[in-house]
């Protein structure tokens, strides 16, 4: 029964089916297709010749003529300034562009003069030439573009590679060419170069008209004002060498010339060494710079220090004499340097922490 009821349906439901599926088509009469020289107009009647010339004629006259100027030519639009316009950014490509043509004009030049390629050990003997560029906001105004990280970095390795020729002629004695190169680094250099190269740099210590020298020290929180003068020597009474051999019997030695010992003082707010400083530890420390340098007993040394506690002022005192040494005796700097006495020592304090005995010690942790 449901097969048949299938069948039936089948039937019922085709003419429905063909319908939709097939597409409808108007008939249209032959003679209504009307053909004049390739002009089709549907469903017209016939024309005449008079009348198919004035359509096309007015078809003619819409087209624009060849000889005419197109407003939209792009052959008549003003050329960019730059071949690097379409990128955006212009200005910057430029300035690479030159600066590299600059770097490779440079290496030509330099290699006819048998100047490049330069050895390891002739170029660590290079005139040093240290440069400060401009910072990248100020070079976004110089290349009308956001200087980012990387392009300020690529701009930076093209005038480090210039500087290096800088050198290289400099040192050679080619002033022409060091001219053109030093032309165009002076255009990316910062103003306050001459600042910012002279940071860090300290100010040398002068003697006054007695031979004095006046420095100062730190170390934790203890700061010491040092003068130091040179102690004059003085000549003492010796015993006589044949009074010598006459009492020991030493006539078969030698003669040796005398050894003048000479005797410095060391006052710390107005008092010895040896009372303000109990502690052999902290007269060590003191007297240390005068050791290494080989001066112990030739200056006299004044101090007024404040702040601190003995280990601190001790500090403070023995980097102000080593700094008054160094004034005093320039070419013992090498050693003082190397000593670390020439450098403030920069250990502070740890402070305490919240929650901790002390600034690392903990409380004991007790279970209950």
């Amino acid at each position: 029964m449901n097969i048949l009821r299938s069948q039936i349906c089948s039937v019922l439901r085709r003419p429905l089916y063909r319908q939709l599926t097939t597409t409808a088509r108007p008939f249209v009469p032959p003679a209504q297709l009307v053909f004049h020289d390739n002009l089709y107009v549907p469903g017209a009647k016939e024309l005449d010749d008079s009348t198919v010339e004035a359509l096309v004629g007015e078809t003619n006259e819409q087209e624009p003529e060849g000889d005419e100027e197109d407003p939209d030519d792009d052959r008549d639009k003003p050329h960019p300034d730059s071949p690097n316009f379409y990128t955006g950014r212009p200005s910057y490509y430029d300035n690479i562009i030159e600066l590299q043509n600059a770097i490779s004009r440079t290496r030509g030049t330099l290699q006819r003069l048998h100047l490049l390629p330069l050895p390891d050990f002739a170029r660590k003997s290079l005139q040093p030439m240290p440069t400060v560029w401009k910072t990248p906001e100020e070079m976004t105004t110089d290349f009308e573009t956001n200087m980012t990280i990387s392009r300020y970095r690529r701009v930076t390795t093209l005038l480090n590679e210039l500087n290096e020729y800088l050198r290289i002629a400099t040192t050679a004695g080619y002033a022409d060419v060091a001219d053109r190169i030093g032309s165009i680094i002076s255009i990316f250099e910062s103003g306050k170069k001459e600042a910012f190269l002279s940071r860090g740099i300290r100010k040398p210590v002068l003697l006054d008209q007695h031979g004095r020298s006046y420095t100062f020290g730190k170390r934790k929180t203890s700061a010491a004002r040092v003068w130091m003068i040179p102690v004059k020597s003085s000549t003492h009474e010796t015993i006589s060498d044949v009074n010598v051999e006459e009492v020991f019997g030493l006539s078969n030695e030698p003669k040796r010339s005398p050894v003048n010992v000479t005797v410095s003082t060391i006052l710390v707010n107005n008092i010895p060494i040896a009372e303000y400083f109990p502690q052999p530890v902290d007269r060590e420390r003191i007297v240390r710079p005068l050791k290494i340098a080989g001066v112990l007993g030739k200056y006299n040394v004044f101090t007024l220090v404040r702040g601190g506690g003995t280990t601190g002022q001790s500090g403070a005192i023995a980097h102000g004499i080593a700094k008054g040494i160094f004034a005093h005796e320039p070419e013992t700097g090498v050693v003082l340097k190397r000593a670390k006495l020439l450098r403030r020592d920069p250990r502070m304090v740890e402070r305490k922490k919240t929650g901790l005995a002390k600034a690392r010690k903990r409380y004991t942790w007790v279970k209950r």
